[in-house]
C-alpha cells in the first residue's frame, strides 16, 4: 500500500491529533496495520474543542481537512454527504464530542445547562456534562453530520431567554374567552418587532387575505374558531399587559377538535394570490424603478382597501435582521405575508425583491416588491453612465481575439452523434512575457478612452500592474538567454539588481533574477503613493520626507535629500541601506548601546530615529503611528528586515505568518486601498484580498494544492462590480495554460464570464469561452446544454449579425443546433414556414411534420405550390419510420401526387380498362382523408385552419373524382360503383350534387338501354 493510502493527512496548523502524525508514522512502522486500528483517535482544533473517537478507528488515508470542520460552537464530520462512509466506518463512528463555548454570546450558565440538553436530545447526541469555568461542553454521539450550537439555534435563545427563565410552575392558565375557544401564538414575529401582534394580525386580514381562511366561514361570518381580537391574543409582547401573557397550553384533543371544524371538500393548501397593485413610476424609487405592490382580494369580506401603497417599518426599529451580519441584505416578504414570495430572477438581469436593503439608512422595512434591472455592462461605460462603443470593444472583442490568436489544443467529445471540439490555450513560461505585454497593451488603449470615470482608471492602471506581476512570478528565461538591464541605480544591493550590460544568467542565480524583478515591480507600483505624500509635506520636515522615500526604496532621491540638507553621515548610511547584514546590525548595536548608556533621545529628532529603525531592519517602531498601505509594508519586509539573498517564496510566507498574526496591513482590493469609489461598499478586513497578493500566495504555494482559487478568481478580488469577470477568465486562462495550477472547479467564473457576454450581445464569444471551460467525467454534457440554451435563448441577437453567425460556424459548433434554435425562434414569432425549413434542416423530423400539417401544407396546396409540398414531402420521407401518423399526415399528400399522376397517365391509354382499379384507390384515399381530419382536425391551431384543412382535402378529392369521371371503362357496374366513391368523397353538399346528378343521368340511360 503507497504512503499516501497508510497515513492520514493533516495540513492546518491549528488542529491536531492524538496520537500525533508522526507518532503514527512510528508506531505504523514498529506495528503494521496500526493506522487501521487506532484506540481513542483524537482530532481537535484549539480555542474550539476536540472529537475523541471511541474503540479503534482506521484512519488510513483520510484528509482530516476535507473530513473535520471546527467552527464556532459546532463540528462538523463529512459535511458532503455523497462521501460519507457508512455508520461504524471511517469517522462516521460513535464519538465523545468535547466544544469550547464562548459564554459571553450565550446565556448565564444555569440556564445554558437545559439548554444544551435539548440541543443534545434533538441532535440525536447524549448530553455529558458542561463545565462552566471554562465552558466545555461534552456529549456522545453514534455516528456523524453536523453537532454543535448552531447560528440558528443561539438566536432562538436569545430571543426565547425570558421564556426559559420562567419555572414550570410560574406558567398559569388565562380565563378563556366567552365563546371558549383561544388562539396560540407562539414565537410570534410581531411580538419579536415590538408591534401590537393584535394590529399585525387585523393587518394582515386586511391587507393578505387568504381564501385559506374561508375553511372556517360559515354564512359569511367567521366561526369562532378564527375570531381574532385584542383580548384573545395572549403572546409575550410589550404591548400586552403584564398580567395573564402567559401562553395557554392547548391540548392536542382541543386542537383536533378545531381541525374537524373544517368544511368537507376544502383544500388544505393553496395558491398564493395574484399580484393586484403595479406602479411603474413610484415617487419613492424614481422613475427608473418597477414597483408591485401587494394587496389581498376582496371575497365578500368587509375589508377597506386602504394600503394601496404597501406598509414599512420605521428604519430604527429593531428587528430580527438588525445587525452587521444582515446589511444590504434583500427584505424578505415573506416575513409579513406568510407565503412563499422569495427574492427571484427574471430574464435578462431582471431582480424582482420584496423590499429595501436591510440596514440602509433612512429606511425601513417594507412590503413594496421592486423589479430592478442588474447593471453588467459597467465596465463599457463613461463617467456620464453612458455606454462606449469603442470601449465595448476594447473591453471584450480585443482581449478575446488575442486569446483566440494563441496555440491550442483540441478535444473532440461525442454527443448524440454530434461533435464538440472543446478547446484549452497551450503555451509556456519562456513566452508568457509577450502574452502579458500584449494584454497590457490592449489596457493602455482602453486608458486613452475619453471620459472614462476615476475608478475605472485605476482599475485599469491596476490591471496593467497585475500582468506584469504575472509575468515577475511565473516566466522564464530560457538557458543561455541574456539579462536585460532592469532598473535605475536604487536597485536592491546585489550584484543581480543592475546591470551596465546584458549578459549571460547562471541558473542558481535565476531566483535571484526574480526577486530583483519582483523588487522592481513593488517599487513601480507604490511609486505614485509615495510621490503623492511626498508632495504635500513642507520643505522643513525633509527626514520624513526622507523615511517616505525609504517606504518605496527610493534611494537616490533619499540620499539626495540628506546630502542636499548636509546631513552627510545619514546620506553614507542611506546609499548602503538594505545592504549587508553587517552593516545593519552594526546600527542596531549602535541604537541599543545608546539605550543602555542612557542617551536622551528627547535631543534627537523622531523622524531621524524611526530612519535609523528602518535602516536596522525594526519596522514596527519605525512605522510607529505612520501606517502605510500593505504593499509597501510587504517591500519594507523584504527590502530592510530579511537578508538580501533570501528567495521570494519565503518573504511572501513571511508576510502571510504576519497576516494571520494580524501583525501586517491586510491586501486589501485596490478598488478600497486606493479608491475613489463610485459608490459605497460594506467590506471589512479579512473578508477578500487583492489579486496580486493571491498571485503571490499562487507562486509561493505552487508545489502545493492551493485552495483559494475560487476567491482568488471572483470579481470582487480585482474589481468593485461583483458582475465583471471580463480580465479574470484571461488571467486564469493563461495561469492555466503556463502550469501554474490545475482545477476542474472554477465554473462559477466560466459562467459568470458567459453571463456578461450575453448580456451585451457577444453570443459568439460565450459560446467560445464554453468551449474552453474543461472536460468532466460526471457532467459530460454540460457544455452542449449550455451552447444549446444560448442559441435558443439569444437566437435573435446572434442570428442577425452575419460576423457572429459564421464564427459560430467557425468554431465547430453543429448548424443542426443552430438551425434548431432558429426553427423555435421562427415559430415562437409565428414564421411556420420558416420554423419548418429549420426544423428539417435540424433533422427534427416529428416537429417538422406537426408544423407542416397544421399550419403549412393545406395554405401551399391551396396556394398551389406543389412543388415545394413534394421537396417537404420527400424530405420528411425518408424518416417516415420516426414519425406517428404518417400516412395520414404528409403521406397523404405524396400518395395524392402519386395517384393523381397514375390516373392521368392511365387515362391517356386507349388499350386499357383502369376504372375499377382507380375506383379502388380513390376510394381507399378517400377513407384516408376522412380519417386524416378526425386525427389533425383537433390539433389545428385556430378555427380558420380547420377550414383551411378542410378546404385543401375538398380540393383533392374534387380533383380525384374529376380524373375518375372521365376514365373511360365498358363495364357499367363499375360506373356505378364510382359514382359511390365520389358521392362518399370529403367535398361540400354543393360539390357532390353535380356527381349525384351525372349518378341519375347514367342510370336513366341504363334503364332506357335496358327497355329497348
Amino acid at each position: 500500500m503507497a504512503a499516501g493510502t497508510v497515513f492520514p493527512v493533516l495540513r492546518s496548523l491549528e488542529y491536531f491529533t492524538r496520537p500525533s502524525i508522526d507518532e503514527l508514522v512510528e508506531r505504523e512502522v514498529s506495528d503494521p496495520g496500526y493506522c487501521s486500528r487506532v484506540p481513542d483517535f483524537i482530532i481537535g482544533r484549539a480555542g474550539y474543542g476536540q472529537v475523541r473517537f471511541l474503540s479503534n478507528t482506521d484512519v488510513r488515508g483520510i484528509d482530516l481537512n476535507d473530513v473535520v470542520r471546527f467552527d464556532k460552537h459546532s463540528v462538523v464530520v463529512y459535511e458532503d454527504e455523497t462521501g460519507k462512509p457508512p455508520v461504524g466506518h471511517g469517522l462516521n463512528k460513535a464519538a465523545e464530542v468535547s466544544l469550547l463555548l464562548n459564554l459571553k454570546d450565550l446565556p448565564e450558565p444555569s440556564i445554558l445547562v437545559e439548554v444544551l440538553r435539548c440541543l443534545a436530545r434533538k441532535q440525536g447526541a447524549r448530553f455529558l456534562s458542561f463545565n462552566p469555568v471554562n465552558g466545555q461542553w461534552k456529549f456522545e454521539v453514534d455516528h456523524f453530520s453536523r453537532f454543535g450550537f448552531v447560528e440558528e439555534e443561539e438566536e432562538d435563545v436569545v430571543m426565547d431567554e425570558a421564556a426559559v427563565r420562567q419555572p414550570t410552575a410560574e406558567v398559569r392558565e388565562r380565563d378563556p374567552p366567552s365563546n371558549g375557544y383561544e388562539i396560540e401564538l407562539s414565537h410570534s414575529l410581531p411580538a419579536h418587532l415590538g408591534l401590537d401582534p393584535a394590529k399585525m394580525q387585523e393587518m394582515r386580514m386586511a391587507m393578505f387575505y387568504n381564501e385559506e381562511d374561508d375553511e372556517f366561514m360559515e354564512d359569511g361570518f367567521p366561526s369562532d374558531e378564527r375570531y381574532v381580537s385584542r383580548e384573545r391574543m395572549n403572546v409575550d409582547s410589550p404591548t400586552s399587559s403584564g398580567k395573564g401573557s402567559r401562553l395557554r397550553s392547548v391540548s392536542p384533543l382541543h386542537m383536533s377538535s378545531q381541525k374537524v371544524g373544517r368544511r368537507p371538500g376544502m383544500p388544505a393548501r393553496k395558491e398564493p394570490l395574484a399580484l393586484l397593485e403595479y406602479n411603474m413610476n413610484s415617487s419613492e424609487l424614481g422613475p427608473s424603478s418597477q414597483v408591485m405592490l401587494m394587496s389581498g382580494q376582496n371575497k365578500g369580506f368587509p375589508v377597506k382597501m386602504t394600503k394601496v401603497e404597501g406598509f414599512k417599518l420605521p428604519a430604527e426599529q429593531e428587528t430580527p435582521v438588525a445587525g452587521k451580519m444582515y446589511s444590504n441584505c434583500v427584505v424578505d416578504a415573506a416575513l409579513f405575508m406568510g407565503r412563499s414570495f422569495r427574492v427571484g430572477w427574471g430574464p435578462n438581469g431582471m431582480l424582482v425583491h420584496s423590499g429595501s436593503l436591510v440596514n440602509s439608512p433612512g429606511m425601513g422595512l417594507s412590503s413594496v416588491i421592486h423589479i430592478e434591472k442588474v447593471a453588467s455592462d459597467k465596465v463599457v461605460r463613461d463617467d456620464k453612465n453612458k455606454i462606449k462603443e469603442d470601449l465595448a470593444a476594447l473591453v471584450f472583442s480585443d482581449p478575446m481575439d488575442l486569446h483566440k490568436s494563441l496555440d491550442h489544443e483540441f478535444l473532440e467529445t461525442e454527443s448524440d452523434s454530434f461533435r464538440l471540439k472543446l478547446q484549452k490555450v497551450v503555451t509556456n513560461r519562456f513566452v508568457l512575457p509577450d502574452i502579458c505585454r500584449s494584454y497590457i497593451d490592449i489596457i493602455e488603449k482602453q486608458l486613452e478612452v475619453s471620459d472614462l470615470s476615476m475608478s475605472s482608471r485605476v482599475l485599469l492602471m491596476h490591471q496593467v500592474t497585475v500582468w506584469e506581476l504575472i509575468r515577475v512570478l511565473f516566466s522564464e528565461r530560457a538557458n543561455g538567454n541574456q539579462l536585460e538591464p532592469i532598473g535605475d541605480d536604487d536597485q536592491e544591493g546585489m550584484v543581480l539588481d543592475k546591470k551596465e550590460g546584458s549578459v549571460n544568467i547562471d541558473l542558481d542565480a535565476l531566483p535571484l533574477v526574480r526577486r530583483a524583478d519582483f523588487s522592481n515591480w513593488l517599487q513601480d507600483s507604490v511609486c505614485h503613493r509615495v510621490q503623492g505624500e511626498v508632495g504635500s509635506l513642507s520643505d522643513a520636515r525633509y527626514l520624513e520626507h526622507i523615511l517616505l522615500l525609504l517606504t518605496g526604496r527610493q534611494l537616490d532621491s533619499a540620499t539626495e535629500v540628506a546630502a542636499s540638507r548636509g546631513d552627510v553621515r545619514l546620506a553614507i548610511l542611506l546609499s548602503q541601506a538594505g545592504g549587508s547584514m553587517l552593516n545593519r546590525s552594526d546600527l542596531s548595536q549602535q541604537l541599543d548601546l545608546w539605550k543602555i548608556n542612557g542617551l536622551d533621545f528627547d535631543y534627537i529628532e523622531e523622524d531621524r530615529i524611526k530612519v535609523y529603525e528602518l535602516l536596522t531592519g525594526n519596522i514596527e517602531a519605525a512605522l510607529l503611528d505612520s501606517p502605510i498601505d500593505w504593499k509597501r509594508y510587504l517591500g519594507l519586509i523584504m527590502w530592510y528586515q530579511l537578508p538580501p539573498d533570501t528567495s521570494l517564496d519565503i518573504i511572501i510566507r513571511s508576510y502571510q505568518h504576519l497576516l494571520d498574526e494580524g501583525k501586517v496591513p491586510y491586501p486589501v482590493p485596490v478598488y478600497i486601498d486606493e479608491g475613489p469609489l463610485d459608490e459605497a461598499l460594506q467590506w471589512s478586513p479579512g473578508d477578500r484580498f487583492d489579486i496580486s497578493f493571491y498571485l503571490m500566495l499562487l507562486h509561493a504555494n505552487e508545489d502545493e494544492k492551493f485552495g483559494l482559487l475560487k476567491t482568488m478568481f471572483s470579481a470582487f478580488s480585482s474589481s468593485y462590480d461583483p458582475l465583471d469577470y471580463h480580465m479574470i477568465w484571461h488571467q486564469r486562462s493563461i495561469l492555466e495554460a503556463i502550469g501554474a495550477f490545475s482545477s476542474n472547479d472554477l465554473h462559477l467564473l466560466d459562467l459568470s464570464f458567459i453571463y456578461q457576454l450575453l448580456c451585451l450581445g457577444k453570443c459568439h464569444w460565450a459560446i467560445y469561452v464554453i468551449l474552453h471551460m474543461p472536460y468532466l467525467d460526471d457532467a459530460p454534457y454540460i457544455h452542449e446544454k449550455l451552447i444549446r440554451e444560448v442559441l435558443s435563448q439569444y437566437c435573435e441577437s446572434w442570428s442577425k449579425d452575419d460576423a457572429q453567425r459564421q464564427y459560430i460556424v467557425e468554431l465547430g459548433i453543429p448548424v443542426e443546433w443552430m438551425h434548431e434554435a432558429l426553427g423555435l425562434y421562427h415559430e415562437y414569432y409565428g414564421d411556420q414556414q420558416g420554423a419548418l425549413e429549420n426544423f428539417i434542416q435540424c433533422g427534427n423530423w416529428k416537429k417538422a411534420h406537426t408544423i407542416f400539417m397544421t399550419s403549412v401544407a393545406h395554405i401551399m396546396f391551396l396556394s398551389s405550390h406543389h412543388q415545394e409540398i413534394w421537396e417537404i414531402t420527400s424530405a420528411l420521407e425518408n424518416h417516415k419510420s420516426e414519425i406517428a401518423d404518417w400516412d395520414l399526415g404528409a403521406g397523404i399528400y405524396i400518395d395524392f401526387y402519386i395517384l393523381k399522376n397514375s390516373m392521368q397517365e392511365e387515362s391517356a391509354m386507349d388499350d386499357s380498362d383502369p376504372l375499377e382499379k382507380n375506383n379502388e384507390s380513390c376510394k381507399s384515399f378517400f377513407g384516408r382523408l376522412n380519417d386524416s381530419l378526425l386525427v389533425w382536425g383537433s390539433k389545428l391551431p385556430v378555427e380558420s385552419s380547420v377550414e383551411y384543412g378542410r378546404a385543401c382535402y375538398s380540393k383533392m378529392a374534387a380533383e380525384l373524382c374529376e380524373l375518375l369521371t372521365n376514365t373511360p371503362s365498358q363495364a357499367l357496374n363499375v360506373h356505378m360503383g364510382c359514382f359511390q366513391t365520389m358521392l362518399n368523397a370529403p367535398v361540400p353538399d354543393d360539390h357532390k350534387s353535380p356527381y349525384l346528378q351525372e349518378a341519375v343521368s347514367f342510370f336513366t340511360e341504363i334503364l332506357c338501354s335496358d327497355s329497348r
